[in-house]
């Protein structure tokens, strides 16, 4: 029998001498493939002793003040015979009294994985202001003709020649009429220009800057197992920042400015911060704020108007206005998180100084300012493209859910260093040792059940209804890049769906319509069905900079274009060579769009690389699913992982779940065979 000792947020629980816990842990559980679990226990009881009374501050008085928050988990840690077992959180989950008098705290624990979930709740991605906002752009002509000619190898924001409009083509033989999209570059005219146009593409960004951006807001470490410069597959991806169907639009309509004057700086008496020079980031009890405003003082009576954002999301707005204003809370809510101001005017406007000024008071006795002044700042009568409002509106969760998706990978905490620790499945089971805990097992009772409850897994990206990828659909009866695994066989079983939150466009590489010979231009349509704009879900893609390429014609105004030789072409696959890398992002091994040969060539889909070893094992008949009981001595419980084989009478075992009572040892095993 085991002593268990449960500490919260340091301090040590008293706990009931008889009372049992039991520790649920998954890593990946064939059951449900697409999810990663974390550990968690049952709702177990602890005493209403004096001890417990202080930590949870006598949760059952709701008259205290700055009791204790059960709307959120507590950093917890749990010991075994006073050795370390398991860090994570625990949730308060109520209490209950007898005679009005408490007797028992009902509590759960969680392994640290969840952590991950519970920092970043329901935020969006346009939360990540302070990773991003040195990506900030100027929308003009020349700014996206220098980023289309941009290395992606070396560059972290592009332009790539996806269109959100204007369907391109290759005529070298027509003078096409003013506007249209023939790409020729059609050198002996200077009226009835055509082409691509500026302002029909748009910005993207490498997802490897959201992933730091992400690490940076909620100031956690992803180990660099996958999230590494030298993976490709992933390094090279980038998301198109597409907010809106059709044309990029300010958000107010007018040129508009983030205000970026501020000095960095650490976290004052306020429970307040400068976290970047834009970026005013809320720590406190809002309830202790008696005054917090923000005050501009304009030079010239210009109009402009100010639009405050708390995590990406306006809260107020001035409207129009063209003197000295303040913005307090009368006007807003105060609330924890990241605070922006923007400013818009299709003027140039010098303000003498813009201030936060904050009062905190944590206790009648207390009382603390802080003030934050950019001194003179400048907004000018251009089109800034900022990143957070031109992101495509998705969660964070569901962001790195569908990566996650993507790769098939699993994350855990390092107990050691509290790096999340992210890798591949096969990565994963590759890590483990094996344990040989035969003359642990009681052998009275066990089952063998069967190991799939599927007959078909379909693998797809969650938006394929832009134009060629929906023709693809109807042509082929099957969706673009989707995978449809049944291993050749009718078997019985349900249909499991393992779908990202991304868009996955059907690329075309043009022919000259003028002798039907390929050019080296491919492009996006980032259209539906009907050749409208279309919104969609976030899309992914490659880009590859093409050189001393088929010339095409960039339209900086209507009035004018020049040629480019070089520029960057959206892809699904890494490379456009199969001998450079086969690597891609179908789940399906599709014929490339740029090679367009048969056989396709382009074999490392998501599905071969990252799912294949672990579902052809999940559907081998051999395969099964065993259930055992096993009374684990305590150097295997503080030590194992999931990622470690079981050995039973010479036989390997993957871990598909285990449920362990703690005090008393025995462990209820699911256990895969290791084929």
């Amino acid at each position: 029998m085991q002593n268990i000792q449960l500490y919260i947020e340091g301090q040590r629980v008293d706990m009931f001498s008889d009372e049992s816990v039991s520790i649920t842990q998954s890593i990946k559980n064939v059951k449900d493939i697409s999810k990663i679990f974390t550990d968690f226990t049952k709702t177990f009881s602890v005493p209403a002793s004096k001890i417990n009374n202080k930590i949870f501050k006598h949760y059952y008085n709701f008259d205290i003040e700055n009791g204790f928050d059960a709307r959120i988990k507590k950093n917890s840690n749990i010991e075994l015979n006073s050795l370390p077992f398991r860090d994570g959180l625990i949730k308060l989950e109520g209490v209950d009294l007898k005679n009005n008098v408490p007797q028992t705290y009902r509590i759960t624990f969680f392994g640290s994985t969840v952590t991950l979930k519970d920092l970043l709740g329901d935020d969006n991605l346009s939360v990540l202001e302070q990773g991003l906002e040195t990506y900030n752009k100027i929308y003009a002509p020349s700014d996206i003709r220098s980023s289309l000619q941009l290395d992606p190898k070396t560059n972290d924001i592009i332009t790539p020649l996806i269109t959100h409009t204007k369907r391109l083509y290759y005529d070298s033989s027509s003078h096409s009429a003013n506007g249209q999209g023939n790409l020729f570059y059609d050198s002996g005219h200077t009226q009835d220009l055509h082409g691509v146009k500026w302002s029909d593409l748009k910005y993207a960004i490498r997802l490897d800057v959201i992933i730091k951006a992400i690490e940076t807001k909620y100031s956690i470490n992803f180990s660099n197992d996958f999230f590494v410069n030298t993976n490709e597959s992933y390094y090279d991806l980038f998301i198109w920042l597409h907010r809106k169907k059709g044309s990029v639009e300010s958000p107010s309509g007018f040129a508009q400015s983030i205000v970026n004057g501020w000095v960095v700086s650490s976290l004052g008496d306020t429970q307040t911060r400068m976290v970047s020079t834009s970026v005013l980031r809320v720590e406190g009890n809002i309830l202790k704020y008696p005054s917090f405003s923000l005050a501009l003082t304009p030079i010239g009576t210009n109009p402009y108007s100010v639009s405050l954002q708390i995590d990406g999301i306006e809260v107020y707005n001035t409207g129009t206005v063209s003197n000295s204003i303040q913005i307090d809370t009368s006007d807003f809510n105060v609330a924890q998180g990241d605070y922006t101001v923007y400013i818009s005017s299709n003027a140039d406007i010098t303000f003498s100084d813009i201030v936060w000024d904050i009062d905190y008071r944590p206790t009648g006795s207390q009382f603390y300012t802080n003030t934050y002044s950019t001194s003179t700042y400048s907004h000018t009568n251009t089109f800034d493209f900022n990143i957070t409002q031109q992101i495509p509106e998705m969660k964070v969760i569901d962001l790195l859910t569908s990566v996650f998706k993507s790769f098939n990978l699993t994350a855990f905490v390092d107990k050691n260093t509290n790096e999340i620790v992210v890798k591949t499945l096969d990565s994963f089971y590759a890590s483990g040792i094996s344990y040989d805990v035969t003359k642990y097992i009681d052998v009275d009772k066990s089952s063998v059940n069967i190991a799939l409850p599927y007959r078909k897994i379909n693998f797809e990206h969650g938006d394929t209804k832009t134009l060629l990828a929906k023709q693809h659909k109807q042509l082929f009866g099957k969706g673009w890049g989707k995978e449809e695994y049944t291993n050749g066989e009718k078997l019985d079983g349900s249909i499991y769906d393992v779908k990202t939150a991304f868009s996955e466009l059907k690329y075309e590489r043009l022919i000259n319509v003028n002798g039907l010979t390929d050019t080296d231009i491919q492009f996006g349509f980032f259209v539906d069905d009907n050749q409208e704009s279309y919104y969609g879900l976030p899309l992914l893609f490659y880009p590859i900079k093409q050189t001393s390429a088929t010339p095409i014609s960039f339209l900086t105004t209507d009035t004018s274009h020049v040629s480019l030789t070089s520029y960057n072409v959206p892809s699904n696959s890494v490379s456009l060579s199969s001998s450079v890398s086969k690597a891609n992002i179908n789940f399906y091994a599709e014929t490339n769009e740029f090679q367009r040969v048969a056989p396709n060539d382009f074999t490392d889909t998501l599905f071969e690389v990252y799912y294949k070893n672990y579902i052809t094992s999940v559907f081998n008949p051999k395969n099964r699913i065993s259930k055992v009981t096993a009374y684990l001595p305590l150097r295997i419980l503080l030590n194992y992982t999931l990622a470690d084989r079981f050995v039973i009478n010479g036989n390997s075992y993957k871990i598909n779940s285990i449920k362990t009572n703690l005090k008393s040892g025995k462990s209820e095993l699911e256990l895969l065979n290791d084929l």
